[in-house]
């Protein structure tokens, strides 16, 4: 048995699995970012850590295992295009697509251009993308103009 988190322990059987069950170790919690890109496969690389969005100034006593990357955000556009997916028998919070798309143009510098050209190209190749919504969620973020660019040299 491994401690997780004050009261909270494991396997070493469980923690080989992928996921964690989320709202135990970060309440209230919405995966994002890499975690996000890799559930929705926009990405092809496995995250160094769980990247969790939660409420700016919400104060949490994170475990040594596994790595997680807390990501502070405002109330306002904390549950903006949240979803629950179940991931390993987890039922988690996750971003959904477009704005996991929207987070790429957003952090574009934090995280490579390359990744961000990546996660775009991806979600273009999808049959089922919805401009419509990615564009909503583009002017709530105000990333609009800037993603405007990368779809005109996409399309």
């Amino acid at each position: 048995m491994v401690c997780i988190r004050r009261g909270i322990y494991a396997t070493l059987e469980q923690l080989a699995n992928t996921m964690i069950d989320l709202e135990v170790v970060v309440p209230d919690g919405i995966l994002c970012l890499f975690s996000a890109w890799n559930i929705h496969g926009l990405t092809t690389s496995l995250p160094q850590a769980y990247h969790v969005a939660i409420k700016r100034g919400k104060k949490i006593r994170l475990p040594e295992y596994p790595p997680i990357a807390l990501h502070f955000l405002a109330e306002s556009i904390l549950e903006l295009g949240t979803e629950e997916k179940v991931v390993s028998n987890y039922e988690i919070k996750v971003y959904n697509v477009e704005l996991s798309v929207c987070d790429a143009i957003k952090f574009r510098n934090k995280i490579g251009i390359d990744v961000c050209s990546k996660v775009v190209n991806n979600y273009l190749a999808l049959p089922n993308r919805d401009l419509t919504l990615l564009m909503d969620n583009a002017n709530k973020l105000r990333i609009a103009k800037t993603l405007e660019k990368y779809l005109e040299i996409k399309l």
